[in-house]
């Protein structure tokens, strides 16, 4: 234990948190890792430890940027979230009025807050797709158009993995004639000096950690599945190790494919805890972050085998994630990474990792630091 180092700090109340993020750090729970949390718009928490690498070779430094899968999904979310603020996005209109292509195959009804919900039928691609062909915008957002959706759209969620992220950003570039990622950079991360990247620069390949895949036979995809889920997960397969190449992080893949740390994650996501404001920046109105509270869809979910509910681009508490306030709003990348925002305490919580779990929404490592936040919020 006495070789684990534990870098940034902790308000004096959140001791026991960083306790928890050592313990984790010295199990072996995690080989590199960062957690930061916000209240009332101030960070009072900002940990990073471990290792960056398997080998343990490179150190976890403040600096240090992962991929986090689909925690990228609530910035794209947040992206959008702010377009409807301005007036630009209306989340109840046909998604075919922003782009036209995409009525074909009985989907002129499918609204945007559909996309948003994961409830517009295209959990995955009908048509065979190669990984590569992920960073091809055009090509998979083509298909995602001209293609039938797998249940009626509105009726159900079925967890759009990858697509979500191609057709909100479509959506995004078809308004504003900008991509998701340039959007994002330059209305939300650069205003408030966040570093998260959807489409990472080539400058920023050595900060990078490692992402370790989860044990074998335990990976999105293995083991029996129904057809829907086999066609979200194999088609293409999701391969951990794409993350490292230039390729992927490269490429704006808005839904999988963001690469930034748990203060990034925090501070961006304090705008959506505290009524739109951030680093003394308003983005959003107080009504425009609470459009994320409002339910789209509940029930159990084709994709996940299990009850889901999702407001507007985030998942709710229930059954699947029992939060202890009602106005709270989150979600998790493969792996692990985990964002929560919590309204009513105006506090939010990121963290991102590179020793992957075998689980698409957060486990035991993020949910116990945000347990030991709420308890000393509490205290």
């Amino acid at each position: 234990m006495s070789d684990i180092v534990v870098g940034g700090f902790a308000q004096p109340r959140f001791s026991a948190v960083r306790d928890a993020f050592a313990a984790n750090l010295a199990s072996g729970a995690d080989v590199g890792a960062c957690f930061a949390a916000t209240v009332e718009g101030e960070t009072v928490v900002d940990l990073w430890g471990g290792y960056a690498d398997e080998a343990k070779t490179r150190p976890w430094e403040k600096d240090t940027l992962v991929n986090v899968y689909s925690t990228t999904k609530t910035m794209t979310a947040l992206t959008a979230l702010m377009l409807a603020d301005r007036g630009e996005l209306d989340f109840e209109a046909p998604v075919a009025r922003y782009w036209p292509e995409f009525a074909a195959n009985g989907k002129a009804g499918v609204k945007v807050s559909h996309l948003m919900s994961h409830s517009a039928g295209l959990s995955g691609w009908k048509e065979p797709i190669r990984p590569e062909d992920l960073y091809d915008w055009e090509k998979v957002t083509s298909l995602l158009a001209a293609q039938a959706p797998y249940w009626e759209p509105g009726t159900a969620s079925g967890y759009h993995a990858l697509t979500q992220g191609y057709l909100v950003g479509e959506v995004v570039r078809r308004i504003t004639g900008k991509t998701l990622g340039t959007v994002f950079r330059e209305e939300i991360a650069q205003p408030l000096g966040a570093d998260f990247h959807i489409g990472l620069p080539a400058s920023e390949d050595p900060r990078v950690a490692d992402l370790i895949p989860p044990p074998p036979g335990t990976a999105v995809g293995d083991g029996e599945q129904s057809e829907l889920n086999a066609n979200m997960s194999r088609n293409p397969g999701i391969d951990v190790m794409a993350t490292r190449t230039r390729a992927w992080r490269a490429a704006e893949i808005p839904a999988a494919g963001g690469h930034g740390n748990a203060r990034s994650i925090a501070e961006i996501h304090a705008l959506l805890a505290n009524g739109g404001v951030a680093k003394g920046k308003r983005i959003l109105s107080e009504a425009g972050c609470r459009k994320a509270l409002e339910v789209q869809i509940e029930g159990q979910d084709l994709i996940f085998g299990a009850p889901a509910r999702f407001g507007m681009g985030f998942g709710l508490p229930g059954e699947q994630m029992p939060l202890p306030h009602p106005n709270s709003i989150f979600w998790g990348g493969y792996g692990g990474s985990l964002v929560i925002i919590d309204m009513d305490a105006r506090t939010s919580f990121g963290y991102a990792m590179n020793r992957m779990a075998p689980t698409t929404t957060g486990d035991m490592r993020a949910m116990g630091l945000a347990m030991g936040m709420w308890t000393a919020l509490t205290a």
